[in-house]
């Protein structure tokens, strides 16, 4: 975990270092502004870092206001990085080709000042737009059928959802119109695929955000499942206080629901990495389950999916992938995860990877929309 953190935080300043360099050459125009920038620089570059750990020792508005503009800097950092590259690029290529007109250079100093505030702008307005999307969830509907007979039951109203990630970032506001679009579907069961909570537990008991998840109206509750995040921050804490609000965990366990249908429930794959404990085989999971019945899985990290369609299941459910969250990061998680969002069916096992309802790191989404998922799974 410290050679990780190591690497991050070499590439977290070797790239700031990059960006910091192209805007400093920017302000050749205006060299009274550089002591400005210098300082913004270093407040933006150490923000998330200071709330971080400082949240550790207790948490308040100035780490809140650290913690949010260290999020948005995450996005800004990438944004500002690739279009300072393409310029390089394109600059590099004008060396030896010189298609670039002569009056860009004529003024040099003044035209990096312009491409400077340019991409400041823009970066600004993809920001922007970013966290307005962020803040509007959309509802995604499916409709998907199991070839079961179950006993008085036609179909089950699922609500999923994942990557609440509740905390600093997504607070009471965000987490009461979520709770309210779920009750506006009616669910029979609601159903939390992970990363419940954004890594440390303070924020969230101190915002009381448990009392909002029990306003959710579910006919057989609301059970959930462990993300990586849960094991970042601190399982025991985190699944105790969510438990005390009415939020059932299925840790390596599975249940049957009034007697219609299972509902199996893994620990994230990330287990091993915090406490050295492996979770249990899938196969030892499903030998538990009456498989005559429908078999709904919930795992997080949706990897090696055939093994849902080796053991059985029906309808596997899983988060974790946020699709990137922000464009072109859609692209590493398409490399990764097959699907990183959307349905899938391997043979009689169908699967819906969630894109999730919350943020991590930047409070915003490009090229992608919070989504709750609401399965109308009929059966035959």
């Amino acid at each position: 975990m410290l050679i990780f953190l190591l690497i991050i935080l070499s590439i977290h300043s070797l790239v700031n270092f990059y960006i910091f360099i192209r805007g400093w050459h920017g302000l050749e125009l205006h060299p009274g502004i550089r002591p400005y920038y210098i300082g913004f620089f270093i407040f933006f570059f150490l923000a998330y870092i200071i709330a971080r750990v400082s949240e550790r020792f207790g948490h308040s508005a100035v780490t809140e206001i650290l913690n949010w503009s260290g999020s948005f800097w995450f996005a800004a950092m990438l944004y500002f990085f690739l279009f300072i590259l393409l310029i390089d690029i394109v600059r590099a290529a004008n060396h030896f080709i010189h298609f670039m007109p002569a009056a860009f250079y004529a003024n040099y100093a003044k035209t990096k000042f312009i491409t400077l505030v340019s991409i400041f702008g823009f970066v600004g307005l993809l920001i922007l737009y970013g966290y307005i999307n962020a803040t509007i969830v959309r509802i995604k509907h499916l409709d998907i059928a199991v070839n079961k007979t179950v006993k008085n039951h036609r179909s089950v109203n699922i609500v999923m959802l994942s990557d609440l990630h509740l905390g600093t970032i997504i607070g009471p506001n965000k987490l009461g119109h979520i709770v309210e679009k779920i009750n506006s579907l009616h669910p029979d069961i609601v159903l939390l695929a992970g990363d419940i909570v954004d890594e440390n537990i303070v924020p969230v008991i101190k915002k009381n955000l448990g009392a909002l998840l029990e306003n959710i109206v579910s006919k057989y509750g609301v059970y959930a499942i462990t993300g990586n995040h849960e094991y970042i921050g601190g399982v025991v804490p985190a699944v105790s206080y969510l438990e005390k609000h009415k939020i059932t965990f299925l840790r390596d366990t599975a249940v049957l629901i009034d007697s219609a249908f299972w509902l199996v429930g893994r620990n994230d794959k990330d287990m091993v990495r915090f406490t050295k404990k492996d979770r249990k085989p899938l196969a030892q999971l499903m030998a538990t389950v009456d498989k005559s019945f429908p078999v709904i899985l919930m795992d997080h990290q949706p990897f090696h999916l055939e093994q849902a369609a080796e053991a059985g299941v029906d309808l596997q459910l899983s988060g974790h992938t946020h699709d990137g969250q922000i464009f072109p990061l859609n692209y590493v998680t398409r490399a990764i995860y097959h699907p990183d969002w959307g349905y899938r069916r391997i043979n009689q096992t169908q699967y819906y990877v969630s894109c999730g309802v919350g943020t991590w790191g930047p409070p915003m989404r490009i090229g992608n929309n919070p989504e709750i998922v609401n399965i109308n799974l009929t059966f035959n």
